[in-house]
């Protein structure tokens, strides 16, 4: 049996997706910059899409800018904005658990002049409204706070986040990381208070290399990709029309069923918690208290510590029965240092290297979380007895 639970890495394409993307690729592939009617016929799935991302996050087409993927829709929100800004500030503030998309991005601005405050977490993984106040000054040009941790599945209060930043400075710039929240939650921009938003295909069941960034209509924003001037002069380069179609057709048939797919994703999770909390020395990050289901967190991540096993060890024990999770993230997965986000919530330093991150999809079964969780019945207690000393 195969068990993939590694979706919050990566999800598999929607059959429908594929089909698309090879008519495309294949029958429909002209350049949408070209005058002829290939070209018009490829520009024609282009404004579809947008039509269709605007539909889903109520806001304008022309707001929609289409990106390679979330890390370069992260990237041109902050380099872009900070540097189109910089008379009015040099001040950013982002959090301690943000993906490294940010958090590095975060880190190169520092390096060339801006300061930038990164607000702590409490033990779920949440920030604090008031310590954000605190942070806010006249100088902040800009905010990124992301909407669902991706190792955790701490949802952040957005809402409330832009309430305030828009209150205290209603030029300070707020960009929210939705690429793990987006399709499993609902966002709204202009109702939120956010400015720019960031999304990613392959986390919804589309194609890998494709993304997009919200920009808001008032939004001062410069291009980091210069070139032929497409997209508005905004993101120059030939637009990747399989992937941008692609990624347009799986959020809507994933926003199709989206109130029935997300009531099973919560009822997977809390089988599947249930059954984690019947082993010892098991531990179940981020859950929030009094909320046993997973309520207030994301629906299709669960973060669990064994004691005595490392992570290594366990996911590799788990492959060999053919289920697929992850250490962490999958950004960093290849690089072996302690997760910025486990520090951040305090985490006991013996956990740090002993953390498994599970994710659903709409395609798990709970047949496919019992073979799981009877694998890790079987082999928790035997790995334990041969970890080194």
């Amino acid at each position: 049996m195969e068990v993939y639970l590694d979706n919050s890495a990566t999800t598999r394409v929607f059959p429908e997706v594929a089909e698309l993307m090879i008519k495309i690729m294949c029958e429909d592939y002209g350049n949408p910059s070209s005058l002829h009617l290939k070209g018009v016929q490829a520009e024609q799935y282009l404004r579809r899409a947008k039509g269709s991302f605007a539909r889903l996050l109520k806001v304008d087409e022309k707001e929609i800018l289409f990106t390679s993927g979330g890390t370069e829709s992260d990237n041109m929100a902050l380099i872009g904005c900070a540097y189109a800004n910089r008379r009015r500030g040099n001040h950013l503030i982002t959090t301690a658990i943000e993906h490294p998309a940010i958090l590095n991005t975060m880190r190169y601005l520092e390096s060339v002049g801006y300061r930038v405050t990164y607000l702590p977490v409490d033990a779920y993984g949440r920030i604090a409204t008031e310590d954000l106040r605190r942070a806010m000054t006249q100088d902040t040009i800009l905010v990124s706070i992301m909407h669902t941790n991706n190792e955790i599945g701490a949802l952040q209060p957005i809402a409330e986040a832009g309430t305030l930043i828009k209150r205290m400075n209603p030029y300070t710039l707020f960009h929210v990381d939705a690429v793990q929240g987006f399709g499993k939650a609902k966002i709204y921009p202009k109702k939120m208070g956010i400015d720019l938003l960031s999304a990613s295909g392959h986390k919804i069941h589309g194609p890998k290399g494709v993304g997009l960034l919200y920009i808001g209509d008032k939004v001062k924003i410069q291009p980091i990709i210069y070139g032929g001037g497409q997209q508005r002069n905004l993101r120059s380069g030939t637009d990747n029309v399989p992937g941008i179609a692609g990624f347009a057709k799986a959020a809507e048939l994933l926003y199709e069923h989206y109130d029935d797919d997300v009531k099973r994703l919560y009822q997977c999770k809390k089988y599947f918690m249930d059954g984690i909390r019947r082993m010892e020395g098991v531990k179940i990050n981020g859950v929030l208290p009094g909320k046993p289901d997973g309520e207030g967190t994301a629906p299709h991540i669960v973060s669990v510590s064994v004691s005595g096993v490392r992570s290594e060890v366990l996911l590799h024990a788990l492959e060999e029965d053919g289920i697929y999770v992850s250490a962490g993230s999958a950004c960093a997965a290849r690089k072996p240092q302690p997760s910025t986000t486990l520090k951040a919530i305090g985490i006991e330093k013996p956990l740090l290297e002993s953390t498994i991150r599970f994710s659903f999809s709409v395609y798990t079964t709970v047949e496919e979380l019992d073979y799981t969780l009877q694998a890790m019945y079987d082999k928790i207690p035997m790995l334990r007895k041969y970890t080194r000393r």
